[in-house]
């Protein structure tokens, strides 16, 4: 590591340890709860699925009936899901469909493929094995059993889960109150002239658009003015109203960086030069009960120091215990040849090939290189890639979530 850098791992260590979890609870609707973060253990108070039902479309029978191929039965009754059937009868056979209650007496079901009907009769052309597609009450989910784990981030397959044993509403913890401003008298809103000298806001949307995703409430206190009264007015409304604020820019050392010094006058502030590549300023503190974080102004290095510290950040206080993104070892299809003395998160794409290609352009003023990509590559500190090698690949879809 760089004399004089802090690690992304060390810096990370201190951001967590620093990370209170929210603790206010409200009750959602299931149908709200996705994105969500549960509070509390859920467990099932009924037995899935709720009665013995068919798995298949087909025929009812007694496995005791049908000893050999050929066996022709007579179609007693029909049962469709939703309805319940009358006891089976010895010798009979009930139509039955996918979801619908198994009869009494009933012990296997022959798929409707083999089975040919012929009146008021069934033909059974295979002999079944006792209980063939048949699930049982319970073989799912047992009354009693824990679903869902307080500190899930509620996907719709869980909220569907939830559903499944009809619980109406789930108890959430509260959403994480997320403060974000800009600072640069440079900077511009799209829609606005762009006068010489001046830049529009990209890093405004980008950090919106975050928000969103890691499903913050956000509160957006816009570009503030170049000085020390604004930005201090600014961090002093934002930390009574968040629970972390986020800044992009203004954190350094020069005559018109005013974060730096608001934050020193309203709380406390560490200031970190991180050895990675994009992204080296990184800012740690509090203001009043709210955690800061002030990421580079930088397009690509706010957007990558976002994912690399703020999403863990946040995801601790949202309550989520495991906050590291999972690494997918992947083929590159590219050489790296003059690798930086500071770990480097490198933007590629998934190739049609099953590798990765590496942005032509890694310089961390061009945006397009975050647009373009579907992923980092986590390369280490001054590490040569070649062509074929096995790299580590934080694909966007582990960082957003």
């Amino acid at each position: 590591m760089n004399k004089g850098l802090l690690s992304v791992d060390e810096a990370l260590d201190v951001l967590l340890a620093g990370a209170r979890p929210v603790t206010g609870v409200e009750q959602v609707p299931t149908l709200d709860a996705a994105g969500r973060v549960l509070a509390q253990d859920q467990r099932s108070t009924m037995d899935v699925p709720p009665m013995d039902n068919s798995a298949m479309d087909g025929y009812a029978v007694r496995a005791a009936d049908v000893k050999s191929p050929d066996a022709r039965l007579k179609i007693a009754q029909r049962i469709q899901a939703g309805t319940v059937g009358r006891a089976l009868a010895p010798g009979t056979a009930a139509r039955i469909f996918t979801g619908a209650p198994i009869p009494p007496g009933a012990d296997a079901i022959v798929m409707q493929e083999y089975c040919a009907a012929d009146g008021e009769f069934v033909v059974v052309k295979k002999v079944p094995e006792p209980e063939a597609w048949i699930r049982r009450t319970g073989s799912d989910i047992r009354k009693g059993d824990r679903i869902l784990a307080a500190g899930t981030r509620l996907r719709p397959q869980d909220t569907g889960l939830a559903a499944s044993v009809g619980i109406k509403a789930l108890p959430l913890l509260r959403r994480v109150r997320l403060g974000l401003f800009f600072t640069g008298d440079e900077l511009v809103m799209p829609g606005d002239p762009l006068p010489p000298g001046r830049i529009y806001n990209s890093n405004r949307f980008t950090l919106n658009g975050l928000a969103q995703v890691f499903g913050c409430e956000l509160r957006d206190y816009g570009i503030v003015p170049d000085s020390l009264d604004a930005t201090r007015a600014v961090l002093r409304r934002a930390a009574a109203e968040c629970d972390l604020i986020v800044t992009s820019g203004g954190v350094s050392v020069g005559d018109a960086d005013f974060v730096r010094p608001a934050v020193e006058a309203e709380g406390s502030l560490l200031m970190w030069k991180i050895a990675m590549k994009p992204g080296r300023p990184l800012a740690f503190g509090k203001v009043g009960e709210a955690a800061f974080i002030g990421l580079p102004g930088n397009p690509v290095s706010s957007f990558v120091t976002f994912l690399i510290f703020v999403r863990p950040f946040l995801l601790r206080t949202q309550g989520i215990a495991r906050v590291a993104p999972r690494v997918i070892e992947a083929r590159a299809d590219f050489d790296w040849s003059e690798p930086d003395a500071r770990r480097e998160f490198l933007r590629v794409k998934w190739n049609d090939a099953g590798g990765l290609d590496l942005y032509p352009t890694q310089d961390s003023a061009v945006m397009t290189s975050t647009a373009w990509a579907d992923g980092l590559v986590d390369n280490p500190a001054n590490h040569a890639i070649r062509k074929g090698e096995r790299v580590r690949y934080l694909p966007y879809s582990e960082l957003y979530g």
